[in-house]
């Protein structure tokens, strides 16, 4: 998920008109990149920058703080925050002439892994933050300021979720109807594609009282659908307020309790630590949308055990079956990894059996790509480029068949619909299904915040069409 773009064109028109702000504000451009977590984060970072006297902007040109939000899931991701710092570059150096300083950032998850080298690499970062440490932005900038390198990756596991901002209820309104929320952050599980436990660190749970207190304040602004957020976010845990251990179904509950909020949900899980309790969740909490997204990544026990994933292709199985039982209407998203080391036809075709079997509503897949550091990255046995290329569109176009009959079956049917922002074309709203597609009604359906049931007339490519029921 991306917020804030920035196409190489626009850099170059950027660099061309620059903006000179009237007010005597300072500005921060953050481009984010990844998953919901970056995108919760970026949030963080400008609401701790708010009280330094940094309002956010869309326009590049006019920023005197450039973030880039980086993520290492994806293949060369870290080449490619190169390639964009390059761009910026120029555009920095186009806003020295004007006698305007602009400092500029990397955060996230490269920031993490690369450190110091994102300095020396490319002189024109004057600092770079991980993701635990985004409290102490305001004190990091001062020091850029004065001319100082920075790179502020260190941190204690015990303080990753005490020094969370609290933005103004107005910025909270300003956000809209639908939020995310971090419980848990890192992981434990190390599997061996994945950065995320050298990136993020160990498993944290965030303590129920500031959850609690951070969804009610959400409630209070308008938020009526709440996403909780964790790398392994059913792996959450806490005391409760009630003196007992919780885990994440009894949380939901909890939160299903505060006025205002209609809807949860939360991602992404781990097989293993779907419990019982949060089974029952989807069973007996109607807050609790009907959707889950439960990765998988292969459906070849061979390769599940090469990845460290500690469950067989029949433990999911049997996972999803005693889900479907506790939900009949649930639908179901995945994730899936083509061509991991090692991986042969009948590796591939265990896991297109596996989604013939779980029949999935939406699902996302990648070829395999080594992150440096990890165990996968030193396997031999690689799977050549054009063999991984030729499974992912096998497995795509079975996963794309799967979606567009799902958004079938819903033609015909009444559903509620959360009405979440105007449309794209006029005269439209947009709103969001239980099972998180994009519905798109009629203006005149309801206002932004309403839930209404609409009956689907008919879907697109990402999204269904419906008509005031």
């Amino acid at each position: 998920m991306e917020l804030n773009t920035i196409e190489r064109d626009d850099i170059g028109a950027a660099a061309e008109n620059l903006v000179v702000p009237a007010a005597a504000t300072r500005k921060v451009f953050v481009k984010t990149y990844g998953c919901q977590m970056n995108v919760y984060d970026s949030q963080r970072m400008t609401d701790a920058l708010a009280a330094d006297g940094y309002a956010a902007t869309d326009a590049i040109g006019e920023a005197d703080l450039v973030l880039l939000n980086t993520c290492h899931i994806r293949e060369k991701a870290a080449e490619k925050v190169y390639s964009e710092l390059g761009r910026i570059r120029e555009l920095k150096a186009e806003r020295a002439k004007t006698g305007r300083e602009m400092l500029v950032g990397v955060a996230g998850c490269v920031a993490q892994a690369e450190g110091a080298e994102i300095i020396r690499r490319s002189p024109a970062v004057d600092l770079v933050i991980g993701p635990q440490t985004y409290h102490r932005l305001p004190g990091v900038l001062a020091r850029a300021r004065s001319g100082e390198k920075i790179v502020e990756t260190d941190y204690a596991v015990e303080d990753k979720f005490e020094y969370l901002p609290q933005p103004k209820r107005a910025e909270l309104i300003r956000r809209g109807v639908t939020a995310f929320l971090t419980v848990q952050e890192g992981c434990d599980k190390f599997c061996t594609f994945c950065v995320v436990p050298y990136t993020r660190g160990s498993e944290v749970s965030r303590p129920v009282a500031q959850i609690v207190a951070e969804a009610e304040r959400l409630a209070d602004a308008g938020v009526r659908e709440l996403t909780l957020l964790g790398q392994n976010v059913n792996a959450w845990h806490g005391r409760g307020e009630n003196g007992e251990e919780w885990g994440l179904g009894r949380l939901l509950f909890r939160l299903a309790e505060i006025p205002g909020l209609a809807r949860l949900r939360y991602t992404t899980s781990h097989p293993r630590d779907m419990e019982d309790e949060l089974i029952a969740a989807h069973r007996d909490l109607p807050t609790l949308m009907p959707y889950l997204h439960l990765p998988v990544q292969s459906g070849s026990d061979r390769i599940l055990k090469a990845m460290n994933r500690r469950h067989m292709a029949k433990d999911y199985l049997t996972l999803i079956d005693r889900i479907r039982a506790a939900r009949n209407d649930i639908a179901l998203s995945g994730d899936f990894i083509v061509g991991f080391p090692g991986e042969t036809e009948a590796d591939f075709e265990a896991t297109m059996q596996l989604v013939e079997d779980v029949n999935y509503a939406s699902a996302f897949s990648f070829k395999y790509s080594p992150r440096p550091g990890t165990p996968g990255a030193e396997m031999s046995d690689h799977v050549p480029e054009a063999v991984k290329d030729e499974r992912l569109q096998r497995l795509q176009a079975l996963l794309l068949k799967q979606q567009q009959d799902f958004g079938t079956s819903l033609i015909g049917r009444t559903i509620d619909t959360l009405i979440e922002k105007p449309g794209r074309q006029a005269g439209q709203k947009v709103g969001r299904s239980p099972w998180l597609q994009p519905v798109i009604v009629d203006e005149k359906a309801g206002e932004i915040g309403d839930i209404i049931q609409v009956r689907i007339t008919k879907t697109g490519y990402n999204s269904l069409f419906a008509e005031l029921a």
